[in-house]
Order: C-alpha cells, then structure tokens, then sequence
C-alpha cells in the first residue's frame, strides 16, 4: 500500500481510531499437487490472458490447449503459452484433449451455461468466471448441473474467497472486534471507456458484449458482483431489495450501457449498502467498507486495514501487534507471520499481496482438484451473488425498487 493511500484513507475517517493493517503470510500461497495437472482455458480475451499468466505460476499445472473463437485473440494466446493447443469450438477441444482433467471459463458471460454444462458433462473439473450468468435461469441451469456432475469440482470465479487478506479480515468481522454492523460502502472506479478496437469489424459486437445491454449486466453485474459477495459472505445474508440508477456521464459513443451507477441495497435488519462504480474516474479505486460499532474494516483486494473505535474494548491481541504513528493517531499493524517476515526483510510499509488476488482463487481450484476437495466457492455461492447482482443491474435501468425474491436462492 502507498503512503498516499493510507494518508487519504486516514484523514477521510473520522474519530480517535486505532489503524490495523491486515497483513497475513506474505510467503506465496501456491497449491501443492503430485505430479501434473493439466488445464485448458476456453476464452483468450483480456480475463483469460491473465488467467494464463497465473497458471503458469503454479508448478505441475500444464496449460495444455487454449480455445477461443476469435483467430486473434486465440493467436494471442497461443504465444503466451509453449507447447499449447488452439482450438476454435470447446466441443473439439474436450474430445481431443482427453487428458485434460480441469477447464477455466473466460468467455463473455452470456456464453457461460453452455460451456459450463458441456465441460461437466464431459467429465471436467471447472473454474468459471463470475458473474455465473446473464440471467437467472441460467445460473439456475449452472448450479443443477454442478451439483449432478458428482465428484467434480465446479468454482465460482469470485475473488474474494480465496483473498488471504479477505479470510483474516472476515474472523475479526465475525468476532467482536467489529460487533454489530452499522453501514456498508464499496465502489469500483477505473477510468477506462469498456470499448475496445476490434481489427475486423465481424467481431466488433462480440468483442465489445460488455456494451450490448441484451447480455451484459453492466457495472453492477460484471463488476460490483464480487463486492456483493464479499459483504453476502461476511453477513452470511443475502440482500432483500436495491435500488439504483445509472446514466452515461462520460462516453456518449452510442452505448445504451450506463459508464456511471449508483445503488443501494438493503439487507435484513434494516442494514444497508451503498455501492458506486463509475469508468469515468479513478479516484479511491475498488475497496469495500464495514463500519461496525467497535471499528471498520476496509478491504482494497491487495491490502486491508481496521480502524478501532476509542471507546472499542482492549481484544487481547493487540499487544502481539506493532504500533506505528499514522499522523495524529496510532494505528495497530497486524501481520501474520511478522516473525519469518522480519527474517526475510519484508516487514515494511508498502507490503501487500505478493499475487493478485485472480492467483490465489486460482490456487484454491487447483488445490481442490488436486486433493478432492469441495471448492471454496461453489456454483450455489456464484449463483447467489449473481443473482443479487441481476437484479441490482435492473434497479439501474428502472425507477423503483426492485425486491429480491428469496426463493430464487433455493436450489
């Protein structure tokens, strides 16, 4: 983390707070297996091209064959992996590929049942990206055909799971170093238009789905859906209604999907979140806040930090902690392994996550494959977080509140 962040994030908070930094391991978590795993990822965009460079983190994990439909993006990929095999249909690439035990799905996510249903069916263990679909009946469709593909393991592509700084913070959240709940916050702000060039124009609409409001859910889908799980799998709840609105601030290309939203979702108890995302800004990036009545907790995917109440009781680790003065204030760090970090020099300012957090959802998969393990977030867990994310891009293109009915989440 930089300075400037924790200076930005420090001033903006108001109230005598204690700052501890969660830090946990920051020795890479990588998944041990015996022998070799082979894989293959259907979808070469710009998602899938990070999953290859993850991958090949990873020893024993062979990328053995890349499909995608698009010869450029197929070619791109291609050259990123030695020895792997290009395939156009993800029919052809199952049949020939016998071998391959686990798939990686990065298509557009309207494309996702289809392919999720035929990797299972034939025999694939599957990592598919989140959202889990473009629409209800979809996941819905998803999360049968998990559930009947006995003894494979299907994960969600939702991030936040697998995060190492996630899973800390959640057992402080969880305990009373938080206590109750008071108001939700995340945002995701990256400047950048969400239309890409396309060489040759038969594949302008395919490259660009994102903008297509007939399979795209938007910010609030294709973004804000693993912000939703995060504070889903915190609360253990699941959202009972939002509300939102969205507009084109930024680019009038003739896109019919908002650049700009805002939403408010409420959860049981009266609890509410607010959630922002905007591709016409920058500024205080992704993170999601929780305010609670002994501290808040913010979490920005690489890095997170809880902020303590003056009148918050003593919890007993603190004195384990380090203690550094943030301005006016003395934050508490927090670092797991502070001992074995200190021997290797890493125990600064500025240490954060050695991998994204894409490498460790990555390495949870491989684990569980590898060791027959039930995954860390399943196609119920994706199909609840998208679901909650549908409809949250409803409440963007309409005017009321939009209920979400809870049998939608019985499987």
């Amino acid at each position: 983390m930089s300075h400037t962040t924790r200076r930005e994030f420090i001033v903006q908070t108001a109230g005598a707070l204690g700052a501890v930094a969660f830090m946990p391991s920051l020795i890479a978590k990588g998944a041990q297996i015996d022998g070799r795993l082979d894989v293959a990822v259907i979808g070469a965009g710009r998602q899938g091209r990070s999953i290859l460079g993850e991958l090949q983190k990873f020893a024993g994990v062979r990328v053995v064959g890349i499909c995608d439909n698009n010869p450029g993006r197929l070619n791109s990929g291609l050259r990123r992996v030695q020895g792997a095999e290009g395939f156009a249909d993800h029919r052809a690439m199952l049949d020939k590929l016998s071998g391959c035990k686990a798939i990686v799905i990065a298509t557009p996510t309207h494309l996702h049942r289809e392919i999720a249903i035929d990797c299972l069916g034939a025999g694939r263990h599957v990592y598919c990206e989140a959202p889990l679909a473009h629409t209800v009946e979809d996941c819905r469709a998803i999360v049968i055909a998990a559930r009947r593909a006995s003894g494979l393991v299907f994960q969600s592509g939702l991030e936040g799971r697998s995060n190492p700084i996630y899973q800390l913070a959640r057992t402080f959240f969880r305990s009373d170093a938080v206590r109750e709940p008071v108001s939700l916050e995340a945002q995701d702000y990256r400047k950048t238009s969400w239309r890409f060039p396309s060489p040759d124009p038969r594949f302008d609409r395919e490259i660009n789905w994102r903008l297509d409001p007939e399979v795209s859910l938007g910010l609030a889908g294709e973004m804000g859906v693993h912000q939703f799980d995060v504070m889903m799998w915190y609360l253990d709840a699941i959202p009972e209604s939002v509300i939102g609105a969205g507009s084109i601030r930024v680019y009038d290309d003739g896109r019919a999907v908002a650049d700009t939203i805002d939403c408010a979702l409420r959860f049981p108890r009266g609890l509410g979140m607010r959630y922002g995302a905007s591709l016409g800004n920058s500024h205080g990036g992704r993170y999601e806040l929780l305010r609670g009545t002994n501290a808040a907790i913010k979490l920005a995917w690489t890095a997170g930090w809880m902020f303590k109440e003056a009148d918050a009781p003593t919890q007993g680790w603190e004195v384990y902690a380090n203690r550094q003065q943030f301005h006016n204030e003395e934050g508490i760090t927090l670092i797991a392994d502070a001992t074995q970090l200190a021997s290797q020099g890493k125990l600064q300012e500025g240490v954060g996550l050695p991998n994204p957090p894409l490498y460790y959802a990555l390495g949870d998969f491989i684990a569980s494959v590898a060791e027959g393990k039930p995954a860390i977030c399943d196609a119920e867990a994706g199909a609840r977080a998208t679901i909650v994310a549908i409809h949250a891009a409803k409440s963007v293109t309409g005017e009321d509140i939009v209920r979400i009915d809870p049998s939608l989440f019985q499987f």
